[in-house]
């Protein structure tokens, strides 16, 4: 669907806080956080201004900041809209839910779809299912690992997204070539079991973890569905990890 245009995962970065990617803001340019002071040059003619004033908002919440935060999504500067993407997934609000969602669809740059998918992930918002389902399957590695993570976030939904998040989770956990992304969906996944009853979906999910956690071939994979089965606490994960290492064939 695009072109990795974020070059090399580099997995250290990708787990740290998203809002690092913004970088520092010179002490001499840096905003003063003052929302009365930061609301107007959300719509300043200069990018420079536009943007600072968006990276303030990642700091800063205020709903009156929603509505402008929302049209800089399509800014024709990126990182003004990556900014803005960040600044809307520290202030969710249900009327930007349908803008991330189109931008996400439609921006070419990667570093501003890392951000739109953040922002979903943090709106709670049932409308963010399928769109962060289809970025986990088919967009750049740094996108995935962070729509795997958004769809943790189902878990604050409803149980009707829980139920539909889980299976393309479990798809990436046996399927995405990056160890960082099946890494990421591991943790997702471990998070929405946590908030099941013991069903149908929740023992394949427990069966997924535990076939990463004897099979996968990447030990930090195999390290993260570990923790996975064991914050989820379920007996029969437990008995197989006891047996692995038991055997002696963990690392």
């Amino acid at each position: 669907m695009y072109d990795d245009d974020l070059t090399t995962l580099n997995p250290d970065l990708e787990f740290a806080d998203p809002l690092d990617a913004l970088g520092p803001i010179d002490e001499e340019q840096a905003p003063q956080y003052d929302p009365e002071a930061m609301l107007p040059l959300l719509t300043a003619t200069d990018p420079q201004q536009r943007m600072l004033a968006a990276r303030a908002f990642c700091e800063v919440e205020d709903s009156r900041a929603v509505a402008p935060l929302t049209a800089l999504l399509t800014d024709r500067c990126p990182l003004v809209r990556v900014s803005a993407a960040y600044a809307l997934g520290r202030n969710p609000h249900p009327s930007a839910v349908e803008a991330l969602i189109a931008q996400l669809a439609t921006d070419w740059n990667g570093y501003v779809r890392k951000g739109l998918v953040w922002a979903l992930g943090n709106a709670h918002d049932g409308r963010s299912l399928l769109p962060l389902i289809e970025a986990l399957r088919t967009d750049i590695s740094a996108v995935r690992l962070w729509a795997a993570s958004a769809l943790a976030q189902m878990s604050q939904v409803s149980y009707a997204s829980v139920i539909a998040a889980i299976p393309p989770l479990i798809e990436g956990l046996r399927r995405d070539s990056v160890p960082a992304v099946r890494s990421n969906c591991a943790w997702a996944v471990g998070q929405l079991c946590r908030e099941l009853p013991s069903n149908v979906v929740y023992h394949t999910a427990i069966d997924a973890l535990i076939e990463s956690f004897a099979e996968e071939d990447d030990l930090g994979v195999r390290e993260d569905a570990r923790t996975a089965l064991l914050k989820v606490g379920d007996t029969r994960g437990l008995q197989t990890i006891e047996e692995i290492e038991q055997d002696g064939f963990f690392f």
